[in-house]
């Protein structure tokens, strides 16, 4: 058994789906400074180990047989108000995603879980209990500046390193944003790649990779002869 260092954040991982708790928790646990030191996958084990355990941090999902994780939440709020939250479910209804960060969390993730939006999460929450807890020892009352770099992590959200498929690079990404950008009229897949040095299939890719995350906008273009080709611009 692991021996949990005196500087590790305690995790409690509150899912149903055994499976997934455990590839969780190998995931949190690559991030150095943090340990699991339970799984839950009901609401009466949630309970108990919450009691027992007091952990730092909560990894809660939403969909459960028994619950609800966002009433759940409320009990967390209440009865542990030393421990944080952080959403992780497959729900992408606004009104979830609403009610949650009215409740507190420290930040909500949708699944499927990719491990580098969540170790950014993880070392944001490090970098926030650090700065609280200096602040703490210091012992005094708080100034404006140091409200403002615990709120900070609330508007770093939106600097989050976006998650790219396999196959897109973000340099890549960013030139071909920056020559459409540039043509406003347009243009097609084999126009792209010779405009920044790549093959038609790869340019073809990251345009329809554009097109799926609805940055751009793809229309078909009928010349004199052969078949329609797709013309992309931007929004």
């Amino acid at each position: 058994m692991k021996i949990q260092q005196q500087d590790n954040i305690s995790v409690l991982i509150i899912e149903d789906d055994v499976r997934i708790a455990e590839i969780n928790r190998r995931l949190v646990e690559k991030v150095p400074g943090f340990q699991v030191i339970g799984i839950a996958t009901d609401e009466q084990q949630a309970k108990d180990q919450l009691a027992i355990l007091s952990p730092d941090l909560v990894l809660l999902d939403i969909y459960f047989p028994d619950m609800n994780g966002l009433d759940f939440l409320q009990v967390i709020n209440s009865d542990y108000q030393e421990t944080n939250v952080i959403m992780i479910t497959a729900s992408r209804e606004i009104n979830s995603v609403k009610e949650a960060l009215r409740s507190g969390v420290f930040d909500f993730i949708v699944k499927p879980l990719v491990f580098e939006r969540l170790k950014n999460s993880l070392e944001k929450y490090q970098e926030f209990r650090s700065k609280l807890r200096k602040i703490q020892n210091e012992n005094h009352n708080v100034n404006q500046e140091e409200i403002d770099e615990l709120l900070a992590r609330v508007g770093q959200k939106e600097q989050l390193t976006p998650y790219l498929p396999k196959g897109i690079d973000k340099i890549t990404l960013q030139k071909v944003t920056e020559v459409l950008n540039q043509t406003p009229e347009g243009l097609n897949a084999e126009g792209l790649a010779k405009k920044i040095g790549i093959s038609r299939p790869t340019a073809r890719r990251y345009l329809e990779y554009l097109v799926a995350k609805e940055q751009i906008s793809a229309d078909l273009s009928y010349g004199e002869v052969g078949r329609p080709e797709r013309i992309y611009r931007k929004k």
